[in-house]
């Protein structure tokens, strides 16, 4: 069993709001599938100091080697920054979901939790031009 948690470390921006509809998961034994996703805009600034949230509930998944995790991410992406909201623009790379290397073998039974820091403090990007561009860093924490 799995389930996949999300926080972040604190940043000085009034929100960042990502929008998550869904999570997939790459085994070694399954290939690409999806999970039963909370899919929904979350302000990751909400995330901070001990505070996370459920995005996959628990659910059975096959035993083998887990070797990535992909982020679907809709188009409604914000930063705001001292009360005006700025569109999140996305890189070309990511608009095919947000990839996450992991490599650790899960044993059927067991129950396990993929904690997610979304680091939003090095993944905004304020251009030159003055749009606000993503450019994730995360990194994950399997128990």
């Amino acid at each position: 069993m799995i389930s996949v948690r999300l926080h972040d470390d604190p940043q000085n921006y009034d929100s960042v709001l990502i929008e998550i509809l869904e999570v997939r998961i790459h085994t070694s034994d399954s290939g690409w599938f999806s999970l039963n996703t909370q899919a929904g805009v979350y302000d990751l600034l909400q995330l901070q100091n001990g505070v996370d949230t459920l995005l996959v509930p628990p659910q059975q998944i096959g035993a083998g080697k887990i070797s990535q995790i992909r982020f679907i991410l809709g188009d409604d992406n914000k930063v705001v920054e001292d009360g005006v909201d700025h569109d999140l623009l996305l890189s070309s790379q990511d608009e095919s979901g947000l990839k996450l290397n992991l490599h650790e073998d899960i044993i059927a039974g067991q129950e396990y939790v993929i904690t997610i820091d979304f680091d939003a403090a090095q993944s905004i990007i304020e251009e030159g031009n003055g749009e606000y561009r993503l450019k994730p860093v995360l990194t994950a924490d399997l128990q």
